[in-house]
């Protein structure tokens, strides 16, 4: 399993292409990037998820081009699936952007899987900057969201979102091994060891 990065000079939020076996998923799709579909051209991928960590608009900005390009299905938590086509909360009203409503095509819950070739990346519910944010995990990696960040967290000040339950989500990322590389939804990448001796948030009870 492979992971490349792209990030939005506009949010800074990250964009990944995860693939293997010649498929791939895009997770957090950046509006209209045209880069991210050459490298799925280039590299002759074949997309078979559109997976959202959570639905807060800068995640989800891109879901209705690239299923219009790729004809690949929407994926979200359940209990976000509401923030695809509310513009209230997904927060695009609040800023003053402009996003297409689109809706989720499968609905991921704690323990569902998305298979890349013949690898799995298993959906955590990490609940806290939203209901139904999640992270993906496979062996080595964790795909973080904006659950956690290199030596920071998601937002809790935001509709929806809630102190205690994403501190209680961290416990959960806490037992991951320790050597598990993180992947977060702003940022640079970090390792579960670095956090657990820098990140201020996973020192707490």
């Amino acid at each position: 399993m492979q992971i490349k990065r792209f990030s939005s000079m506009q949010m800074g939020q990250n964009c990944y292409v995860v693939y293997g076996q010649n498929e791939a998923i895009i997770i957090d799709p950046i509006d209209n990037d045209v880069q991210v579909l050459d490298f799925l051209k280039q590299n002759d991928l074949k997309v078979v998820g559109i997976v959202n960590t959570h639905g807060h608009f800068d995640h989800i900005t891109g879901n209705v081009w690239f299923k219009e390009q790729t004809g690949a299905p929407i994926m979200i938590h359940e209990a976000d699936q509401a923030f695809l086509y509310n513009h209230n909360l997904n927060l695009s009203e609040l800023i003053g952007v402009s996003i297409k409503a689109s809706k989720a095509d499968q609905i991921l819950i704690d323990g569902s899987e998305i298979t890349i070739g013949d690898e799995k990346l298993t959906v955590l519910h990490t609940p806290g900057h939203t209901p139904g944010c999640i992270c993906l995990y496979s062996e080595g990696i964790l795909i973080s969201g904006d659950t956690l960040f290199k030596q920071s967290i998601g937002r809790t000040d935001l509709p929806g979102s809630n102190f205690e339950q994403l501190i209680a989500s961290l416990e959960k990322i806490k037992q991951l091994p320790q050597d598990t590389k993180i992947y977060p939804g702003h940022g640079e990448s970090t390792t579960l060891a670095a956090e657990l001796q820098n990140n201020p948030y996973l020192q707490k009870k």
